[in-house]
C-alpha cells in the first residue's frame, strides 16, 4: 500500500503534464491553417490578429473569474470541464465557415484555456515527485513549449502530405481533449473541496502575499518573453510567406517549432543554474536573437532568420522557466491556483495586447514594417528587463 502512493503521484504527474502538452498543441495547431483560411474565407491581417485577440481576451476573462476556482472546488472538476469545452471549441473551429464562426470557436477555446492553465499547472506542482524537488518548475516550463512546437509541426506536415489535414488535426485533438475530460477522474484529487467556491468566482486577480516581491521582480522578463511569443505565433507564418516567399506549410510552421521547441530544450538544459542566471540569459538571448531576426528580414535571408529565431527561442523558454523557479516555491499548496492565474494573466496580456496593436499597424504600415517596429520594441524591453534583474541582488 505504501508503494502505491508514490506510484499514483507519479502517474498523476505524468498525466497532468500530458494534459498540458495536448492543450498547448491545440493552441498552436490552428496557426499553419490561417494563411489557407485567409484565402478560403477572405479576411485581412487585421482580422487575423483579431482572431488571436478574442482568444486572449476570453482567456483573460476566464482567468479573472475562475483562476483560483480549482483551489476551492478541486483540480479534477475544473480540469475535466476545461477539456470538455476545449473539445467542443476545436470542433467548432474545424467546421467554421466564416470569420464569426472562427471568432466563436476561439472565444470558447480561450475560456477553456483559462480554466485549464492555472488548474493543470497547480496540479503538476501538487503531484511533484518528492524525490525530485523542483522538477515541477522544469516540466511546467518545458512541456507547454514542447506542446506548442509539436502542434504546429504536426499540422504543417499533415497540410503538406494529406488532403484532409483539417479532419486529421482537429478530429484527433477533439478526441484527445474528450479523453482527458473523462480520464482525469481516474487520478487522485490533490485539492479537496473547501469553503469559498462562490467567493472565488468574484472577478479578481491577486498575487499571494508571500510571492508578491518575487512576482513583480520577475514581471519584466515575463512581459518580454510573452510579447515575443505573440509576435511570432500571430505574424510568423504570414511573414515567412510574405518576406521569404515560402509556400509550403512546414516552413511556415517552423517559426513556431523553432521558437517553442528550442525554448523547451533550453529550459531543460538550464535546470542546473539559479533562477537569476536563467532569467538573465533569457532576457539577453531574447534581445540579441530578436535583433538578429530583424537584420535577417532586412537582408531577406531565410537561413539567417531561422538561426536568429532559434537564439530568440532559447530566451523565450528560459525567461519563463527562470520566473517559475523564482515564484513557485514561495506559496502554499492552496494558493497555487491563484498564483498561476496571476502569472498567466500577466503573460497573456503581454501576448495579446501588442499582437492586437500590431494587427492594427499592419493596415497602416504593412506587415514587414510592423514586424520590424514590434521587434525593435522587444529588443529594447528585453534588454531593460535583463538590466533590472542584473542590478537586483536578491534571487
Amino acid at each position: 500500500m505504501t508503494r502505491s502512493v508514490p506510484l499514483r503521484r507519479n502517474a498523476g504527474f505524468r498525466v497532468m503534464l500530458a494534459g498540458i502538452a495536448v492543450m498547448m498543441a491545440g493552441a498552436s495547431a490552428p496557426s499553419p491553417f490561417y494563411p489557407q483560411l485567409q484565402q478560403e474565407i477572405g479576411f485581412s491581417a487585421l482580422t487575423l490578429t483579431g482572431i488571436f485577440a478574442v482568444y486572449t481576451v476570453a482567456l483573460l476573462a476566464s482567468l479573472l473569474f475562475t483562476g483560483s476556482l480549482s483551489d476551492h472546488l478541486g483540480r479534477r472538476p475544473v480540469i475535466s470541464g476545461g477539456f470538455a469545452l476545449m473539445s467542443l471549441s476545436i470542433l467548432l473551429f474545424w467546421h467554421a465557415g466564416s470569420v464569426a464562426g472562427l471568432m466563436e470557436a476561439r472565444v470558447l477555446q480561450g475560456i477553456a484555456a483559462g480554466l485549464l492553465l492555472s488548474a493543470l499547472s497547480a496540479a503538476v506542482v501538487d503531484f511533484e515527485p518528492r524525490e525530485r524537488p523542483g522538477s515541477a518548475s522544469i516540466w511546467n516550463s518545458v512541456v507547454p513549449l514542447a506542446g506548442l512546437a509539436l502542434g504546429a509541426l504536426a499540422a504543417g506536415v499533415l497540410m503538406d502530405v494529406t488532403d484532409g489535414a483539417e479532419a486529421d488535426v482537429f478530429g484527433a485533438l477533439a478526441l484527445a481533449f474528450a479523453a482527458f475530460a473523462a480520464g482525469v477522474w481516474l487520478i487522485p484529487e490533490t485539492a479537496p473541496r473547501h469553503e469559498g467556491v462562490w467567493a472565488s468566482l468574484r472577478p479578481r486577480i491577486g498575487v499571494p502575499a508571500t510571492a508578491d516581491r518575487a512576482f513583480w521582480r520577475s514581471a519584466p522578463a515575463v512581459i518580454a518573453g510573452w510579447a515575443t511569443g505573440g509576435l511570432y505565433l500571430s505574424l510568423g507564418a504570414p511573414l515567412v510567406h510574405h518576406v521569404f516567399g515560402a509556400t509550403d506549410h512546414v516552413t511556415q510552421a517552423i517559426v513556431i517549432v523553432l521558437l517553442c521547441g528550442i525554448g523547451a530544450a533550453a529550459c531543460y538544459v538550464a535546470r542546473g543554474y539559479s533562477s537569476r542566471q536563467v532569467t538573465l540569459y533569457g532576457t539577453s538571448a531574447l534581445s540579441i536573437g530578436t535583433a538578429l531576426t530583424l537584420a535577417a528580414i532586412s537582408w531577406q535571408s531565410l537561413p539567417a532568420y531561422l538561426l536568429a529565431l532559434a537564439i530568440a527561442g532559447t530566451g523565450f523558454g528560459t525567461c519563463f522557466y527562470g520566473v517559475m523557479r523564482s515564484i513557485v516555491p514561495t506559496v502554499r499548496p492552496d494558493e497555487r491556483g491563484e498564483l498561476f492565474a496571476a502569472l498567466f494573466t500577466l503573460s497573456y496580456l503581454a501576448f495579446g495586447l501588442p499582437t492586437l496593436l500590431a494587427g492594427i499597424s499592419v493596415g497602416y504600415f504593412g506587415l514587414t514594417a510592423t514586424v520590424l517596429i514590434y521587434g525593435a520594441l522587444i529588443v529594447l524591453f528585453s534588454a531593460l528587463a535583463g538590466l533590472l534583474r542584473k542590478f537586483r541582488t536578491t534571487d
